[in-house]
């Protein structure tokens, strides 16, 4: 680590984590590496920290960064740019959903490095508004997720369009079959570094599940978890159908709500996480694919509005929460049938889920004790006397009333015109 980034470092951080120690000298020595690493552990910094001081200030780009969302791209180029601008760096970010226009005004001031979302990328290399000649690194982030169907076969694209001596390095949190195959689909050698069993970056989490069978119940459980003192969390959902459904509840009972997913702006979506960020808002309504990597300090908790199908996602989603050594807790949504499933599906992540109650302002193990039944007192008697022997007499019925009689309306405008004509 140069000097500038040393002082730096010890200001923020008391030592790196098993991560960043592992890729350092690979990355700084122009080898290609596949890092695997729990979510939390510092991946970015991990490829960030030994890449920027190889670059040459004003020779074009030279680093380029692949993120899966708009969220995870602006994140990284905000942590890659406090480190850039120790070293006179220039960094910027190309994310779908900004104005691009403004983008490829900001490319002509020709920044070092890149960091954006695969299709804006590849996008702007095709229509040569974007040059990678002097290209030195690429890094794929979530490479896991990224390394599938449309997305690898734009990557691939883009990595046709570097030198053909451009350093790979890919990271993930967890690993799929895909990543053996690195070296056959880019034709060198990757040195992988898995430090998922020596790494302790992270905090103890709990997992636990609430009994909610519908979405509206669902829907009610969440309103209910927003009402809790220092409770804030990142909700996931499968599908932005049900997504919006949920924001719409919640909207109309006038819990204060954010989303990303769909079809919004990048200012939507920035100003979404900026109010979640500043406490502004409690709870951040997400999708899987918005919400990879995106690091929210202190978070809390994670909601499973659905409940995750792989275990890869799972790991995934339970990462936004725990970061750092902070304590965190992953809530899941479901009924028995659900929660039985879930357990077969994580049961290889050495996961405990345990039944949790919304008690008084906390959740807690304990079951509540039901509630007694409400018993309404007889209507008593304002007057209190012997009671009579006698029978009494039964009222006389009274007359009925007399219906008044309708008048027929039938060809009233007819018959008035014909008055009219006759008058």
């Amino acid at each position: 680590m140069i000097e500038q980034f040393k002082e730096h470092f010890d200001k923020l951080y008391q030592q790196p984590t098993a991560i960043q120690t592992a890729v350092a000298d690979a990355l700084a020595g122009d080898d290609s590496v596949l890092g695997i690493a729990p979510t939390g552990s510092g991946k970015t910094l991990a490829f960030t920290l030994p890449l920027l001081p190889k670059v040459m200030p004003g020779d074009g780009t030279q680093i380029l960064v692949l993120s899966p969302s708009q969220e995870l791209a602006v994140q990284t180029a905000q942590v890659m740019r406090e480190w850039a601008n120790l070293i006179g760096v220039k960094v910027q970010s190309l994310t779908g959903g900004a104005n691009l226009r403004r983008q490829v005004k900001n490319l002509h001031a020709h920044p070092d490095v890149v960091v954006g979302t695969p299709g804006r990328v590849l996008h702007l290399l095709d229509n040569h508004k974007l040059k990678l000649s002097q290209l030195q690194a690429m890094v794929i982030d979530e490479a896991d997720d990224m390394l599938q169907d449309d997305t690898l076969a734009v990557i691939e694209d883009i990595e046709r369009a570097t030198p053909i001596n451009t350093q790979l390095a890919f990271f993930s949190a967890t690993k799929s079959p895909v990543l053996d195959q690195l070296g056959e689909m880019f034709g060198r050698h990757v040195d992988t570094f898995d430090v998922r069993d020596t790494d302790r970056s992270r905090g103890p989490i709990q997992h636990v599940y609430l009994a909610a069978r519908t979405n509206a119940q669902k829907a009610a459980t969440l309103r209910r978890l927003a009402s809790l003192k220092d409770f804030r969390a990142l909700v996931f959902f499968n599908s932005t159908r049900t997504l919006h459904y949920a924001a719409s509840r919640l909207t109309h009972e006038h819990v204060a709500v954010g989303t990303l997913g769909g079809r919004q702006r990048q200012t939507e979506r920035e100003k979404a996480m900026r109010m979640f960020r500043k406490r502004q808002i409690k709870l951040l309504l997400t999708t899987d694919l918005a919400a990879r990597g995106i690091d929210i300090p202190k978070l809390p908790g994670v909601i499973n509005f659905d409940l995750p199908t792989e275990s890869n996602t799972y790991v995934h989603r339970s990462g936004r929460t725990g970061r750092q050594g902070e304590r965190g807790i992953v809530v899941n949504l479901g009924d028995d049938h659900d929660i039985r499933d879930l357990k077969k599906l994580v049961s290889d992540l050495d996961v405990e889920i345990k039944q949790f109650y919304i008690g008084q302002d906390k959740l807690t193990d304990e079951k509540p004790a039901p509630s007694a039944p409400v018993v309404k007192d007889k209507p008593v008697d304002q007057v209190k006397g012997p009671k009579s022997s006698a029978k009494s007499t039964p009222a006389e019925p009274s007359a009925p009333k007399k219906r008044r009689k309708k008048k027929n309306r039938k060809n009233k405008g007819i018959r008035l015109k014909h008055r009219r004509q006759n008058s």
